[in-house]
């Protein structure tokens, strides 16, 4: 048993303060991960600040016509908001391509920004983990590595974000609204989570105290032309080995505005704006969706399991990107095959 405080923040500042005071303490509100990592001793908190009732589960049309969204709104309820279904669709489409029914019901927005991987070795107390115990490790390596990184890894780490929503965060270009000791600031969700390097343990740029208050995306949602695309092992339940964010703006059959975005392959969402511009004024054709998929690949590593993740990342790639330029999403491709 694993010995614990509890505490019950009544407002922002007073989980600010309780996270300050306590370097030890981890914030909670659905639970759906953290309580998983303390039930395998991954996680020991020494107190669990209860953020559940605090008045952060508001989704509100901002004043330049974008959306600002709760960091306590529960997923299916975002995924489902009439407003996220009619403007921001792509977002819909991760969601629910993540996790259980039951799970989504939990899962609060500031929480899914906050998980951390799923890698095997992370969750073997038994093994070195660099993330884990800094300094010890990375058993993944040399290991089993089926499902790790092909981007952004280092010699510390090839662990990846197992996100959904944050990869359609990051192609839709949302924002992160933060509080903490020194007050209020944001940051683009791009720069949100970090890459492994030398400190695979530190997995996003949150400060010490600080906590997601709600995430902002902008008014263009890319509503007419967008795909998400999950490739997994099973159909539900799993984690993604590639999946893929695309949203295009269309003048005929030219691309005026393009977003792309990658997930099950990096420590973070992945994102390239050279892939983007790659795109713009370009025909929306099988040839320039490979070219920008070769440069949203640029760099990738393979290791001695996961070599296959490049060519099923180029491909997915390609396959959303089509789906995006004709208006069939992969949710109505999979009714179109049906």
């Amino acid at each position: 048993m694993n010995n614990f405080q509890y505490s019950r923040a009544t407002d922002i500042a007073d989980a600010i303060r309780l996270l300050t005071t306590d370097p030890g303490a981890k914030l909670i509100a659905g639970g759906t991960n953290l309580i998983d990592l303390m039930k395998e001793n991954v996680e020991r908190p020494s107190r669990l600040i209860d953020i559940s009732r605090l008045p952060l589960r508001d989704i509100e049309e901002t004043a330049d016509g974008g959306l600002r969204i709760g960091a306590l709104v529960p997923n299916s309820d975002l995924a489902y908001h009439p407003l996220v279904e009619q403007r921001y669709p792509l977002l819909s489409a991760a969601i629910l391509a993540g996790a259980s029914a039951q799970l989504r019901n939990m899962a609060s927005v500031g929480g899914n920004l906050m998980q951390r991987t799923r890698c095997a070795y992370f969750y073997d107390t038994a093994t070195p983990c660099n993330k884990r115990e800094p300094g010890s490790g990375c058993s993944a390596i040399d290991g089993l590595n089926r499902n790790h990184a092909i981007l952004g890894a280092s010699a510390s780490c090839i662990a990846t974000n197992p996100s959904d929503m944050s990869v359609a965060l990051v192609a839709l270009g949302a924002l992160v609204h933060i509080a903490g000791p020194s007050g209020q600031r944001t940051i683009a969700l791009t720069d949100f989570h970090r890459l492994p390097e030398d400190k695979p343990h530190i997995d996003t740029n949150l400060g010490t105290g600080e906590i997601i208050a709600a995430v902002e995306l902008p008014k263009h949602g890319f509503a007419r032309n967008y795909s998400y695309l999950k490739i997994r092992d099973r159909l539900s339940y799993a984690f993604a080995l590639v999946s893929v964010a695309a949203a295009l703006e269309l003048d005929g059959n030219a691309i005026s505005e393009a977003r792309l975005a990658l997930g099950g392959v990096a420590h973070k969402p992945w994102r390239s704006l050279e892939a983007e511009a790659a795109l713009r004024g370009r025909a929306a054709t099988p040839d320039h969706f490979s070219r920008a998929a070769d440069l949203l690949l640029l760099g990738a590593t393979a290791r001695a399991h996961n070599r296959f993740k490049i060519e099923l990342a180029r491909r997915a790639i390609v396959r959303t990107l089509i789906q995006a330029a004709s208006s069939t999403p992969q949710s109505q491709a999979h009714k179109k095959i049906a």
